[in-house]
């Protein structure tokens, strides 16, 4: 049994079954969790959860 990590295993699945447009839908929501993650105790916190 092979020892690859979450991100190991989810590129090989892309790869084997051909699922590239998961790739866009990954950055974009890695991209809407750090921008929660860092604008959490700014001031700009009030704007970004009216969005949500």
């Amino acid at each position: 049994m092979s020892r690859t990590g979450l991100i190991g295993e989810l590129w090989q699945y892309m790869r084997t079954r051909r699922k590239w447009w998961l790739i866009p839908l990954l950055f974009a929501m890695l991209f809407l969790g750090a921008l929660l993650v860092f604008a959490e105790g700014s001031a700009l916190a009030p704007f970004i959860y009216t969005i949500f």
